[in-house]
């Protein structure tokens, strides 16, 4: 029988009972119900984190108020990763005994650093970072939010074979784990959409130009080009490919599917083809579940925030609920209950339905990845998407 309870507050209930924890309690305590997150709150990925943290802290705030998790109120505590996989372990280390579950880190490398530690002590981990090696092969109790760079990857290169591009140059930031993933993800996939990468041009984290990137994508008779990147390369490289005179289309991925993108990247960024959930361009959606989860999301964060919920706030929104509903199945805190209800998971969130399964620790397919063109400041679904959009009931 499922109940609604507090998510947060059956997390406490886990990680109370020492290390691996297995605690088979109704929820039916005082105590509160604790879970962790770690997030870049400060270094490159700090407007990930910030996201992250603040849809977070609203969905669990909102559930305290509709009365908790299995009978209890839910406690969060929060963990700065410094955009930094060792600060990633020592959060997970000071959380792991007091958290039924632990959130993990918007940082590709930072929870890449993380889950070796995951696995030893068993605890589930929802991770609101991309790279594929999280869930290739399966860590048992590792199960991400966010569609994988090479889900990305696959939506992006249907995008180039309906729009009859078949030479597509790549940038990729080779530090960071998502932009690899999401390379090697086109790499491999390209050839199945009739489409070959005629250039491949590496950069790193610290870069500030980028002109042999257009360079190498002209040179090679790229009629498109994708870079892979996160923070702060992707405002200066768009900055930098509008002062260039727009030479070829641009294509971003969902780490640029915010304001906090937009805003620093200001009328440059006017044109340019960002990828991203779909609820980032939920008002598109067709009356239905999907729309109405969007919706619940995009009414509470506008409200407090006062801006549309962007990218990193979905993931973060869509994580809790999915542990919710994992600890209302398990009908209790056990770790491994837990575990094997987010396997056994279908659920409807902002970011899409979630299908976890014992070989899929994505959730994700890229019918739920939209395309989108920047217009006067937004991000509007291209034609393709509305009608990929328009399918997308949730029923």
């Amino acid at each position: 029988m499922r109940r609604s309870v507090p998510f947060l507050a059956v997390l406490a209930l886990t990680m109370t009972a020492a290390g691996c924890g297995s605690d088979e309690g109704s929820g039916t305590g005082s105590e509160p119900l604790r879970i962790g997150q770690i997030v870049s709150l400060t270094g490159n990925y700090s407007p990930l984190g910030s996201e992250n943290k603040k849809s977070v802290e609203l969905a669990v705030e909102r559930i305290n108020q509709a009365g908790g998790v299995l009978g209890r109120q839910v406690q969060l505590t929060v963990r700065d990763d410094k955009s930094q996989p060792d600060q990633s372990v020592l959060a997970f280390n000071d959380l792991k005994n007091d958290s039924v579950a632990i959130i993990g880190s918007p940082f590709s490398n930072s929870a890449l650093a993380t889950i070796p530690l995951v696995d030893r002590e068993r605890i589930p981990y929802v991770s609101l970072t991309p790279a594929d090696e999280q869930i290739n092969p399966v860590h048992p109790y590792v199960f991400v939010v966010p569609a994988t760079s090479a889900t990305y990857a696959d939506r992006i290169l249907q995008h180039y074979q309906a729009a009859g591009q078949t030479k597509v140059a790549v940038a990729y930031d080779t530090r960071s784990s998502y932009a690899v993933a999401g390379y090697k993800g086109m790499q491999a996939k390209a050839g199945q959409y009739g489409i070959t990468l005629v250039a491949e041009v590496k950069f790193e984290t610290t870069a500030t130009e980028f002109g042999a990137v257009f360079a190498g994508a002209r040179s090679a008779g790229a009629q498109a080009l994708t870079v892979w990147a996160t923070g702060a390369p992707a405002v200066a490289l768009t900055k930098q490919y509008a002062a260039t005179g727009r030479p070829l289309p641009l294509m971003l991925t969902g780490a640029q599917a915010s304001k906090l993108f937009l805003d620093p990247a200001g009328t440059a960024a006017e044109g340019v083809t960002v990828a991203s959930s779909i609820g980032v361009v939920g008002s598109y959606l067709p009356a239905g579940p999907q729309k109405q989860a969007v919706d619940e999301l995009t009414t509470a964060f506008q409200g407090k925030y006062g801006y549309p919920p962007p990218q990193f706030a979905q993931d973060g929104w869509s994580g809790v609920k999915l542990l919710v509903a994992a600890l209302e199945k398990a009908g209790g805190t056990d770790r491994d209950k837990v575990r094997d209800a987010l396997e056994g998971l279908g659920l409807t969130t902002p970011n899409g339905r979630y299908a976890y399964s014992a070989t899929d620790h994505s959730g994700l397919k890229a019918e739920f990845i939209a395309v989108n063109t920047v217009t006067k400041g937004a991000f509007v679904p291209t034609a393709e998407t509305q009608k990929q959009l328009a399918g997308l009931t949730g029923n």
